[in-house]
């Protein structure tokens, strides 16, 4: 049987829920979702429908605006915008199994929807128009679809040709594909090919996927490795992957990770204070999933672009998820690469190879009593803030002027949560 599959978008999906919320049609109010507190400088999030049209591009900034145009700026809602993504997701599932369905973001989805076809007496197209109507009916937010005999064919039309179409709905097979968009110029525009990858195909002179098609494949796995292989298949329209495949995906390595903007220019004593802040949260995570891990990375940024980042990794002798022992790791690790006359614009740490808590291993220096002992402490603290909210347990350190992690709790990938 021919596959055929969806991937449907939210159009500005944080400019259209603002704009629904304040009962304005998205197609017709300019609007950007951006913190202005933050300045001028501030990213937009998200701009309406309408100001696009007006070649207003998403990810701006303030000052990038056209000063001409009036606009609202609604700060940002993270807490609402993923309410209403679980609710149409929830609309979703009055039509598709939650098998399959693949969330790839808070506002896109991939849908297999081979066996749905003969049920509905649709095709593919109708059937995506069917639940773009349905979510638009239920909840005012437009979206735009794209249907392909492969997942990669469906976000390629999604992405490139729905999106500038009237009916917002396109569909591709491999020969539609090579027909219409085998000399699309802008490689950046095709699923998984960003600057960099650009950049190294037009030092070879490919400028087109029909380009790379067509290019010995010697010179493509020598210049990409193994991921050749993923773009020789995309340059043909080919995607063996399937979405059931997708989703029992089981990694082989897991890592936890943080990273913060600091909000201000932090210099060498406050960005400790902050990396403590981080790693004792990440540690609460490592308990509440029982995990531990033996390997820890760090990288900080400097307010000074010309200057180059510094931190590293390491692997500790111990295998755990004590934050006591975690903290110490970092703090020598911080201490000894980190520019100490410099101010601090950025710090990011991870915890590579986690895996469960029965892998815990210790030495023979660690008083494994006392480690147990801070094991409870940790499982109570995870127990009450689940409970009672982040806030709910604090230390002396999270109420200095410096400390960030009050403020970032209240925040949902680095935005306003409320």
């Amino acid at each position: 049987m021919n596959k055929a599959y969806l991937c449907i978008d939210f159009k500005s999906f944080y400019a259209s829920v603002e704009c629904v919320e304040r009962g304005l049609d998205p197609y017709q109010v300019n609007l950007v979702v951006a913190d202005s507190s933050r300045g001028k400088s501030t990213i937009c999030l998200a701009v309406s429908p309408h100001l696009k049209q007006l070649g207003v591009k998403n990810r701006c900034r303030l000052f990038e605006i056209p000063r001409h145009l009036h606009y609202i700026v609604a700060k940002p809602r993270m807490k609402l915008y993923m309410e209403y993504s679980a609710n149409i997701y929830g609309l979703y599932l009055k039509y598709i199994s939650a098998d399959d369905i693949y969330v790839y973001s808070i506002d896109e989805a991939f849908f297999d929807v081979t066996q749905y076809l003969r049920f509905y007496n649709k095709n593919a197209k109708e059937l995506a128009q069917m639940l773009i109507d349905e979510v638009y009916q239920k909840t005012g937010i437009p979206a735009t679809a794209g249907v392909g005999t492969n997942l990669y064919l469906a976000k390629v039309a999604l992405d490139i040709t729905a999106k500038h179409n009237q009916s917002h709905i396109a569909y591709l097979d491999e020969e539609l594909y090579q027909k219409t968009l085998w000399n699309h110029t802008q490689l950046t525009d095709f699923w998984q090919i960003g600057q960099g990858i650009e950049k190294r195909l037009h030092k070879h002179g490919l400028m087109t996927m029909q380009d790379v098609a067509m290019c010995p494949q010697d010179i493509l796995y020598k210049e990409f490795g193994v991921n050749a292989r993923f773009l020789i298949q995309h340059a043909w329209g080919k995607e063996p992957a399937t979405l059931q495949q997708i989703k029992s995906y089981q990694p082989r390595h897991r890592s936890i990770s943080n990273g913060q903007v600091l909000f201000g220019d932090y210099d060498f004593h406050d960005g400790l204070l902050v990396l403590k802040e981080m790693v004792e949260d990440n540690a609460l995570e490592l308990v509440e999933q029982r995990l531990v891990t033996n390997h820890i990375s760090l990288h900080v940024r400097y307010v000074d672009a010309s200057l180059p980042s510094t931190g590293g990794s390491r692997t500790m002798g111990v295998v755990t998820n004590s934050c006591r022992l975690l903290v110490k790791e970092f703090i020598e690790l911080f201490q000894s690469t980190t520019f100490r006359n410099q101010l601090i614009r950025k710090i990011s740490i991870a915890f590579g190879d986690v895996k469960d808590e029965r892998y815990e291993a210790y030495d023979l220096f660690t008083d494994y009593e006392d480690i147990q002992k801070e094991r409870q402490l940790q499982q109570a603290i995870v127990h009450i803030k689940n409970q009672y909210g982040k806030d709910a347990v604090l230390k002396a350190m999270n109420m200095l002027d410096k400390a960030t992690a009050r403020k970032r709790h209240q925040l949902i990938g680095g935005h306003n949560a409320q």
